[in-house]
């Protein structure tokens, strides 16, 4: 929808957002979605799945400018700039700091390419981001780069729009970082004795780069893992130990779940033996190929057993070619945008870990971006299995698009009950808010379909959506118990618990219960 507006004297189209976005566009779907919606839309973010560092929270840095803040950490937006002729550096990739100059031009540059968004999930992001947060009425171009600019950077130099600040108001409850297993968890700890913030930042457990033998400087990784566990972590029983003890001192520090990235979902549980054996070929670089990855999958399986017994949720990533552009990676690193999906199979691939844990206490959640597997495997086996449940879509398929495809595939095998609920993923902190109110507009959209065709009452449909937003990712991730009273009674129909028990000082309560 355009109307014309004015800038610096130039008559130009207006940026605006619909209420009705992503809703049905037939009448009584339309109301009902609509009753749908307006049930979710004031509840609080859990956010159990972001890149977002907890440094920006812990220490409460104030974002410099609006290419900092929306363009340079923001891998969706980048990687189609990219294609499209624009050279990441401009973007303010891989640059330790930016002169105001190079944050304005990167800023033009994404207006000046506001046309390649056409259609795509960042821009429908960002437009939120620009209305709903900032108040632009400009549809960005050349002639409005500027101005927008300068309206975003008078709104970010202001003390509410610092990272705390906006916790609040984003209503973000719960969010959670990603963390290498090393990692002293500083920022975590400091965040949990300080009595003035009130909302929960969780760290992740991430170790997948340490279960990769074949990768280079695995060996380095293990002796970095001996250093900081005080267990001698190249050799498979050191190793193992490493790993609890880490765990531990994650779930210490509040963590409530693991993510594992790999190229595929293979598991393998192999005897001690061999597996030690294969372990110690690998550190002395005598291992082949295929055993390294044989190790690779039964060190992965073994993560498995590892949430079994000390309740971490495992979330899984598979199937993603990392750094894709070779060049770009050696100029850049990781994370630049650059990945690319790949075909995935889930049904044999995880059959001995399934078959070992598959009905245990294990809370085992599959994400892919190979679309394809939804309904013929994943749907199937969470049906099924006790411990499995969906991931919603990320990275290449959290369009609205691909989102209803994923509705329609899952639900009528899986129902409701054995879905994740929403993730971010996300390094673009202020994005957050526009892509949850995405999800919970398109599970309107859904629910009202059902409505409208006879097959939920609506209340049912009303208690679906808030269980998706406020019910489903804290009972998957063991929130429930770790909450402070102060969130807990908001929503006193999911958080379901006799009070806070847990007496280590990051997981007190903040208020009286």
């Amino acid at each position: 929808m355009s109307s014309r507006g004015t800038v610096s004297g130039m008559s130009t189209p207006t940026l605006t957002l619909s209420e009705d976005r992503l809703l049905p566009r037939e009448s009584s779907a339309l109301a009902a979605a609509r009753e749908i919606y307006r049930s979710t839309k004031d509840l609080p973010i859990i956010s159990p799945h972001g890149h977002v560092p907890v440094s920006w929270i812990a220490d409460d840095l104030a974002f410099s400018d609006p290419t900092s803040l929306l363009i340079t950490p923001d891998h969706y937006v980048n990687r189609l700039l990219h294609a499209n002729g624009v050279d990441l550096e401009d973007l303010g990739v891989g640059r330790e700091s930016m002169s105001e100059e190079d944050n304005r031009k990167a800023f033009r540059i994404l207006c000046e390419h506001w046309r390649d968004f056409a259609g795509t999930a960042m821009r429908y992001w960002l437009v939120d981001q620009l209305v709903g947060i900032f108040g632009v009425t400009e549809r960005p171009s050349v002639e409005t780069a500027d101005h927008i600019y300068d309206a975003i950077a008078e709104h970010i130099a202001q003390p509410d729009f610092r990272p705390r600040a906006l916790m609040d108001s984003f209503d973000i409850a719960f969010i959670a970082t990603i963390d290498d297993p090393c990692d002293d968890l500083d920022g975590h700890a400091r965040l949990a004795t300080d009595e003035t913030f009130t909302r929960r930042v969780a760290p992740t457990f991430r170790p997948d780069k340490y279960l990769e033998p074949a990768a280079e400087g695995w060996t380095n990784l293990l002796a970095k893992l001996s250093e900081v566990s005080g267990y001698d972590a190249t050799t498979l029983d050191g190793f193992t130990a490493a790993m609890e003890t880490r765990r531990a001192y994650f779930k210490d520090h509040g963590a409530v779940s693991s993510d594992h990235s790999h190229r595929d979902l293979g598991t393998v549980i192999l005897g001690h033996d061999r597996a030690a054996a294969i372990f110690a070929d690998s550190v002395a670089g005598q291992a082949t190929v295929e055993e390294m990855t044989l190790l690779r999958r039964h060190l992965f399986t073994d993560q498995a057993r590892m949430a079994s017994e000390d309740g971490l949720t495992m979330t899984v990533h598979p199937a993603v070619h990392r750094n894709h552009d070779t060049s770009a990676f050696r100029r850049f690193g990781a994370d630049i945008g650059s990945d690319v999906p790949i075909a995935l199979e889930a049904v044999d691939s995880l059959h001995p870990l399934l078959d070992k844990f598959g009905n245990t206490d294990l809370k085992l959640v599959i994400f892919t971006i190979d679309e394809t597997l939804y309904s013929r495997e994943i749907a199937p086996l969470a049906g099924w299995y006790r411990s499995l449940y969906i991931g919603v879509p990320w990275w290449f398929i959290d369009a609205p698009e691909s989102v209803m495809r994923f509705k329609h595939a899952i639900t009528e095998m899986a129902g409701f009950s054995r879905v994740s609920g929403m993730i971010d993923d996300t390094r673009a902190f202020c994005s957050i808010p526009a892509r949850y109110d995405m999800s919970r507009r398109l599970d309107a959209a859904h629910l009202a379909e059902l409505v409208v065709s006879g097959r939920l009452d609506l209340d049912e449909a009303v208690e679906i959506a808030q269980r998706l937003v406020v019910g489903q990712p804290p009972r998957l991730r063991a929130l429930i118990r770790r909450t402070c009273h102060e969130t807990r009674s908001r929503f006193s129909a999911w958080f379901r618990t006799d009070g806070c028990r847990h007496q280590r000082s990051h997981l007190r309560c903040r208020t009286n219960a």
